[in-house]
């Protein structure tokens, strides 16, 4: 599998205080990679440094192009999506103007998107019957579903999704769930950074640990489930 992402020896700061320290991660193309650990481990400031949001040192690679020193917008054009933990949709306007605004302009000579509109109503039926709804009224799992379709009309190549399922009813987690694992029929490589080991271990090719801003452990979901000591004191479930 050809690498799309790769990161080596990667540091990254808020403000004095170093949060990572040198972190390496590949991700095939199509590729869908799990980063698991607790609260504060680096998985979401991995994200971020992934995507130029914070301050940052070492190699980070995408479809073999050097990221650093271009400001996100510029990191997003060349096919990253990135969906936040706090989703970020813009309340005061509809759902169908919040995909007008994730949808990315296409250079001439550019394949034709994975993902128009219609798709995303396809993929979350609930968007669609809510498209003049604004934003802010939405539940919480509305407004994940509409994040992640916003993300997908960007046609990226690779999404990054930070705690999807957070503070979802099963229902709708579910969906979500649903709708990522649908991602590998298009082509599209996940970075899904996930609490829930199960719907990890669903999704997932690999599952990446995190602990202490470094890498812990690196392998298949299987492999995981058979190392009792990393699940244990690096994931803090028995």
């Amino acid at each position: 599998m050809s690498a799309l992402v790769e990161i080596r020896g990667l540091r990254a700061w808020y403000g004095a205080s170093e949060a990572l320290h040198g972190v390496d991660l590949r991700i095939g193309a199509g590729e869908t990679v799990a980063l698991a650990g607790r609260n504060g481990s680096g998985r979401s400031t991995l994200a971020k440094a992934l995507m130029g949001m914070v301050r940052a040192r070492g190699e980070r690679r995408f479809a073999g192009r050097c990221l650093d020193g271009l400001r996100p917008f510029e990191i997003a054009r060349l096919g990253i999506g990135y969906v936040a933990e706090t989703r970020d949709v813009f309340p005061a306007l509809t759902v169908d103007e919040n995909l007008l605004l994730g949808i990315a302009p296409r250079p001439r000579g550019r394949r034709t998107p994975r993902f128009a509109r219609d798709d995303a109503y396809a993929l979350f039926p609930v968007l669609r019957e809510r498209r003049a709804a604004r934003a802010g009224v939405l539940s919480g799992g509305e407004q994940q579903m509409l994040a992640l379709a916003r993300a997908l009309v960007g046609d990226p190549d690779l999404l990054i999704v930070d705690e999807p399922t957070e503070g979802l009813a099963a229902q709708a987690a579910a969906r979500v769930g649903e709708c990522l694992a649908a991602l590998r029929t298009h082509g599209v490589a996940v970075l899904l950074i996930e609490q829930r080991l199960a719907l990890a271990h669903d999704l997932a090719d690999r599952v990446a640990v995190m602990g202490h801003g470094e890498i812990v452990f690196d392998g298949t979901p299987a492999q995981l489930a058979a190392r009792d000591d990393v699940v244990r004191d690096w994931l803090g479930v028995g």
